[in-house]
């Protein structure tokens, strides 16, 4: 009796054991076959962040290409437009009086005109009256150019029209400060002094 029951625990502690066997064989198949599928996606993994970062880099070299090209294009542009501003500017500078040397070579002709005329006459005024006729008609020219006169004799010395040449000392003193001669008529283009008239002023 006492042997049977050793036999049958001796039985089930077999079993057992070999139960634990399996379950532990079991165990490590399944550890080892998710260590395998685990490595397979990893690589998968790798495979397709690799295609990614081709296909990123082949798109950023295309911007690249893209941008350096319209880069190109603009500078082309920019100096051709450079070059033609800087040959009309050069046009402009040499032509830019051709206007008004046009409209001043009749007074030309009209000073040459009385020059001869001198010579051959003796008597004077009628070559004055000419002379007169020929300042009106410049002066008239280059005021419908916008020239215009810096008025000067009897009124307060100004830094902005005015350069005096000299000082006079005066006992008036309404006269101190203001310019009592002109030496240089001064002249304003379009609101802009152009030339300083040259003045003494009393002091």
């Amino acid at each position: 009796m006492f042997m049977k029951k050793a036999y049958k625990k001796e039985t089930q502690d077999m079993n057992s054991k070999s139960t634990l066997e399996n379950n532990s064989e079991d165990k490590t198949q399944n550890i080892d076959k998710d260590k395998e599928e685990k490595c397979n996606s990893e690589g998968q993994s790798d495979k397709e962040s690799d295609t990614k970062c081709k296909d990123e880099e082949t798109e950023l070299l295309y911007k690249i290409a893209e941008l350096n090209d319209k880069y190109l294009r603009v500078y082309s542009d920019f100096d051709n437009y450079r070059k033609r501003t800087i040959k009309e500017k050069n046009e402009l500078g040499k032509f830019a009086n051709a206007e008004l040397i046009t409209e001043l070579l009749p007074v030309i002709d009209d000073f040459e005109r009385a020059m001869k005329s001198i010579q051959k006459n003796a008597d004077t005024e009628p070559i004055i009256l000419g002379i007169e006729l020929i300042y009106n008609k410049l002066v008239k020219i280059l005021e419908m150019k916008g020239l215009k006169p810096i008025k000067s004799i009897g009124v307060e010395f100004n830094t902005d029209f005015h350069e005096a040449i000299t000082k006079i000392a005066t006992e008036d003193e309404e006269q101190k400060g203001k310019v009592i001669d002109e030496i240089q008529k001064g002249y304003e283009l379009n609101e802009k002094v152009i030339r300083y008239a040259k003045v003494v002023v009393a002091e």
